[in-house]
């Protein structure tokens, strides 16, 4: 049986069908979740996609996070299903708390939108399960936000418990540690800037987002 995989709509978000559409091309089932929905039930594994959500007013996620979807995400999360966030849905989940730390404006203060390489530094996540320490994978961003930031005493628990999952080989944002994306302690829960629902298909320049999501299905699975 194919995984069934949540994803979630917030006002402003503009990723959800391309999130949709990758979990497809890799064999699971995906459906939109409004994010007024109060139950997550029959899910094997939820997507926060990137986007604006509520337009982004106050900070990036910090009003999306008391979307009355996000109360069923904190459950899903707490039971041990595995909810991924993408750009904006990585900021989202860490105004809600499921994960450390904050995205701020980028290094420079400028938008960026290209493809950038990533090195995967753990295989304990829901994302990097199929992957390899070490695999390199060209995945594209877009953002203005996604410079991670955290306190020292985050950052070496992240960096103690094998958390970063996701490096930048070539730092685009300032973000700190060089971090794209990080797990919670369970390793269930994973929020990263690039976007590996536009790195499924040949024709989008690169198939490398397949072994992400593929692994996020197989952790549904």
């Amino acid at each position: 049986m194919s995984a069934r995989v949540g994803v979630v709509l917030f006002p402003g978000s503009n990723c959800e069908h391309d999130a949709v559409e990758a979990v497809a091309a890799l064999g699971g089932k995906a459906e939109l979740v409004w994010h007024g929905d109060r139950a997550l039930a029959g899910f094997d594994a939820v997507i926060l996609p990137g986007g604006f959500a509520h337009g982004d007013y106050l900070r990036p996620g910090a009003i999306a996070r008391f979307s009355p979807v996000m109360d069923a995400v904190r459950q899903f999360a707490s039971d041990g299903g595995p909810v991924v966030g993408i750009c904006n849905g990585f900021q989202v989940l860490t105004e809600a708390g499921l994960l450390p730390g904050a995205l701020q404006k980028n290094a420079g203060l400028k938008f960026v939108c290209t493809t950038v390489e990533l090195r995967v530094e753990s295989i304990e996540s829901a994302l990097t399960g199929d992957a390899q320490v070490g695999q390199l994978l060209r995945v594209p961003i877009n953002h203005f936000e996604g410079n991670y930031t955290c306190d020292g005493y985050t950052l070496d628990a992240l960096r103690d418990q094998g958390r970063i999952v996701l490096r930048y080989v070539d730092n685009p944002n300032g973000s700190m540690d060089d971090i794209a994306g990080i797990a919670n302690e369970g390793g269930n829960v994973v929020g990263l800037m690039p976007h590996p629902e536009r790195a499924v298909e040949p024709l989008l320049g690169s198939v490398d987002g397949a072994v992400l999501l593929r692994s996020l299905l197989h952790a549904a699975a």
